[in-house]
């Protein structure tokens, strides 16, 4: 079992080493789901789609959250603004629905 941590952002590398999360693996990019197996973890921030895909795979998906203000947003960020953002894990679960109807309220 492998834990890979996927990010491009080097703040976030960083902030994972101060914290002291464990990671096996960093990548940059996930090109396939190929070398990914079943007990693996990944961490990072992945959009939901390829959180249901790996999540099929019995892959566990861990978030790394934050919110993050408007002036902020496209802005690569450092180890000390992911702290005082107060970045934190979180594990997600997500099943792919078949139904694509929108609902109406």
């Amino acid at each position: 079992m492998t834990t890979y941590l996927l990010t491009r952002h080097v703040g976030a590398v960083k902030w994972m080493q101060a914290m002291g999360h464990h990671y096996d693996k960093h990548l940059n990019h996930l090109a396939s789901y190929d070398n990914l197996a079943k007990g693996d973890t990944v961490i990072g921030s992945l959009p939901i789609n390829i959180v249901a895909d790996i999540n099929q795979l019995g892959v566990k998906y861990v978030h790394l959250s934050l919110v993050i203000p408007e002036e902020l947003r496209g802005v690569e960020l450092s180890l000390e603004q992911l702290i005082r953002l107060e970045a934190k894990l979180e594990t997600f679960s997500v099943i792919r629905s078949d139904d694509h109807t929108p609902h109406s309220k």
